[in-house]
């Protein structure tokens, strides 16, 4: 199982919708507070739709409290768009630990300080940014598929 961390969500419709995507691919949700919503947000469950029950999520309260229960922190990948390696050169296993900034700034320097793996996606330079739910189905999709053939 894979386990898919949003470090200060901003928008509810993502969140939702990277919720009914973990639900789908039978990962972990974990939510690192301040959010820019509230949690029973009707957005929020409108994204996720009536997935949301059958959620796997834990809420944390800051980074420390979120890093202090992880087993292995060499399993931690932090996405970034300044990072020089991308997630399609990474060896994935499961029950990495696949982690993702806020949407409008991304992960914070100190966030990236914390850990070792940086992943970026890559992309046109026409663009600033992928959308985050579509990053996250992304790296979803390419983890799970390299997990598969190692079955």
């Amino acid at each position: 199982m894979l386990n898919i961390v949003l470090v200060e969500p901003e928008i509810p419709n993502n969140t939702g919708n990277i919720g009914r995507l973990c639900v789908g691919t039978e990962s972990r949700l974990h939510l690192i507070h301040p959010f820019g919503f509230v949690i029973n947000d009707k957005n929020l469950k409108r994204s996720g739709l009536d997935y949301w029950v059958h959620l796997d999520v834990t809420e944390y309260q800051n980074v420390a409290e979120w890093k202090a229960q992880i087993p292995d922190l060499s399993r931690v990948f932090l996405m970034s768009s300044h990072a020089k390696k991308s997630y399609l050169e990474n060896d994935f296993q499961d029950g990495d630990w696949l982690v993702f900034g806020k949407e409008s700034k991304g992960l914070s320097e100190a966030v990236l300080n914390e850990f070792p793996n940086h992943l970026t996606i890559p992309m046109s330079p026409l663009i600033r940014s992928f959308n985050i739910a579509n990053s996250v189905a992304f790296v979803i999709g390419e983890a799970k598929r390299q997990i598969a053939s190692k079955l």
